[in-house]
């Protein structure tokens, strides 16, 4: 009778158990979907629709036109796409979705001019090519992130998105104990809820404001087109972008740079840019002081 007893209670005991873990359970549940259905009102309240990155070329080396949606976007957002219309600085950025053989000679190149530029990468990258994100970082680069898989941010979720991002985040921050903080969408393509999110991610975006169909492997070999498409249409402010990928880049880079700063250019990093906002006053000054 004792042991009959005793076995009930034992039985009583797990019930008693199994059903406040399953109370807990379903409260905590409530919680994170509660949180998760409010974080996605907040950002669902802001359009989703694409927004499709492009330039219009100026002459005399001026500013290009991005169009009047892309520059409200980026304003409203704090992006980085064009900088200080008065100053004669440029930021060079790499788009770097995977290995072709020319990183390593950009790298040098970079590091023998004495210039540091940004790399936007992807998971493939980070999965594929260790031993060069690392000697980025040691020569005093930047790397961006460029997301995991490299899908257009507006049509996927907002759980997608972070995992996209973050993902990526946390491994190189876990490899290489360094904390990306500069975002580049993929395909240039975003809209003002993806921009919006991407901020409250810690990140800052940067899209470009100079750029070359570099990036095809089938059209290298032109070297002079390539040199032609940076040289005249480098501006104050140009955040210019390239790809890693492609070998005539590597094979132009050093003179590139040389004629730029002959040209009275400086070359600076990210982590120096002096936006729109410094421009726009930077001419009111100059109004006001003449």
């Amino acid at each position: 009778m004792k042991k009959i007893s005793t076995y009930f209670s034992c039985i009583s005991v797990m019930i008693t158990v199994m059903v406040f873990s399953f109370l807990i359970a379903g409260i905590f549940n409530k919680v994170g979907l509660k949180a998760t259905s409010v974080e996605a009102e907040k950002f669902n309240n802001f359009s989703n629709k694409k927004i499709c990155w492009g330039i219009k070329r100026a002459d005399n080396h001026e500013q290009p036109d991005v169009g009047k949606e892309n520059t409200e976007a980026m304003k409203k957002y704090n992006g980085i796409y064009m900088g200080n219309s008065q100053k004669k600085v440029i930021y060079l950025t790499f788009d770097a979705g995977y290995e072709a053989g020319y990183t390593d000679k950009i790298l040098d190149v970079l590091k023998s001019n004495n210039v540091t530029a940004t790399f936007f990468i992807t998971g493939h990258y980070l999965n594929t090519q260790p031993e060069m994100i690392q000697k980025m970082i040691d020569n005093g680069n930047i790397v961006g992130n460029h997301t995991v898989n490299h899908k257009c941010l507006t049509d996927i979720t907002l759980d997608e998105i972070r995992e996209e991002v973050m993902n990526l985040h946390t491994a190189v921050y876990e490899k290489f104990g360094y904390e990306m903080k500069y975002f580049r969408p993929p395909k240039g393509e975003f809209s003002e809820r993806t921009m919006c999110y991407i901020n409250s991610l810690g990140y800052t975006s940067a899209l470009w404001s100079l750029a070359y169909d570099d990036w095809d492997e089938t059209k290298q070999g032109r070297e002079d087109y390539a040199k032609k498409k940076i040289l005249d249409n480098v501006h104050n402010g140009a955040v210019i972008l390239l790809h890693s990928n492609s070998k005539d880049n590597s094979v132009i880079l050093d003179s590139v740079i040389k004629e730029i700063k002959a040209m009275g250019y400086e070359i600076k990093s990210l982590d120096d840019y002096e936006g729109w906002v410094l421009g726009v006053l930077n001419e009111k000054w100059q109004i006001f002081k003449s």
